[in-house]
């Protein structure tokens, strides 16, 4: 039997529930899900002002003292320091898109000024407000079920991600899918981290059967940008990256965009990079990781040279967490 942990939201144990398919469908073995309670589970307090961790401690925890073998989280809910003593392996992403669900399946451009867009992300609210259309941000919190039922209540409209709705199976009420020239999405959004110990050598295999080695490679790049940044947990940060096969035998090709904004919408510093990486064929998955990490790190130096630092520094100076 193995034993995977969950958070118990119905997002939590959709995409739960896939990893645990796809382990039994490899494996052979039975697979239980433990949904485990975390922090972040049952308030409404903004995430910003709870701290980094809420939504993936209780499950380390569990994984630690043996209570489960397997962890599975939303890779985005990851803080950026990975314990030495725990692995993780990254399946294939879902689209990582934000979605627009509107009443009346008005598109962005149909909205006019005064529409109340509700999101609690501060990446959001800050390319929302950039856009200069006088729409008002609603800080929302709780399930998709709960955010999207307010959708013609007392909001025009709802920004969510696109791999939540479709785990969820609610892409049939999508609006519009936000191309990431208007909403570039948060780090690693889309992904899944499956998460185990070291030291579980079972665990660790069968984990390393779901990995998908440019998935990995692309949320390297993705968090390597966000932890050279020390983004403050209400830090507007975004970052996308895209990998391809190059024109060239055994190598790849990363397109990296990366995004600081203040919240009010008053600056947004927005750069991209290009490298050619060599496949993992070629010199195995840890290099090409490693390389895609460097890429990032690399953009987020050229962020804070276009003062980045100056717009982290006001978040983090106003923010309670």
């Amino acid at each position: 039997m193995i034993r995977i942990g969950t958070r118990g939201s119905k997002l939590a144990l959709a995409q739960s529930g896939t990893v645990a398919d796809e382990i039994a469908r490899l494996t052979g073995e039975q697979v239980e899900l433990v949904e485990i309670k975390t922090t972040g589970d049952g308030t409404t307090v903004p995430v910003a002002q709870l701290g980094v961790g809420v939504f993936v401690n209780q499950l380390r925890e569990s994984l630690e003292s043996g209570e489960i073998d397997i962890a599975v989280h939303s890779y985005k809910d990851l803080p950026t320091a990975q314990p030495d003593h725990l692995v993780i392996s990254v399946p294939p992403r879902a689209d990582p898109r934000d979605v627009l669900i509107t009443s009346g399946g008005r598109t962005l451009d149909e909205l006019g000024p005064g529409a109340r867009i509700g999101t609690g992300a501060p990446r959001r609210i800050a390319q929302v407000n950039a856009l200069g259309r006088g729409f008002e941000c609603v800080p929302i919190r709780g399930n998709i079920d709960t955010r999207i039922a307010r959708v013609g209540d007392d909001l025009d409209g709802v920004i969510l991600a696109a791999a939540g709705i479709k785990r969820s199976g609610r892409e049939a009420e999508v609006t519009e899918y936000l191309d990431p020239l208007v909403m570039l999405p948060a780090p690693a959004q889309g992904a899944l981290a499956v998460e185990c110990r070291k030291a579980d050598k079972t665990s660790a295999r069968i984990s390393s059967m779901l990995n998908d080695r440019y998935t990995q490679a692309a949320v390297a790049a993705e968090r390597a940008l966000l932890q050279r940044l020390e983004a403050g947990c209400s830090a507007p940060v975004a970052a996308l990256a895209d990998i391809a096969e190059s024109a060239e035998p055994g190598e790849v090709d990363l397109y990296l965009r990366g995004l600081v904004g203040a919240e009010d919408g008053s600056v947004t510093e927005r750069l991209s990079t290009t490298a050619t990486l060599p496949d993992a064929g070629e010199t195995g998955t840890a290099d090409l990781v490693a390389r895609a990490a460097a890429a990032g790190r690399a953009l987020a130096e050229d962020l804070l040279e276009v003062g980045a630092d100056q717009l982290l520094k006001l978040d983090a100076s106003s923010d309670d967490c």
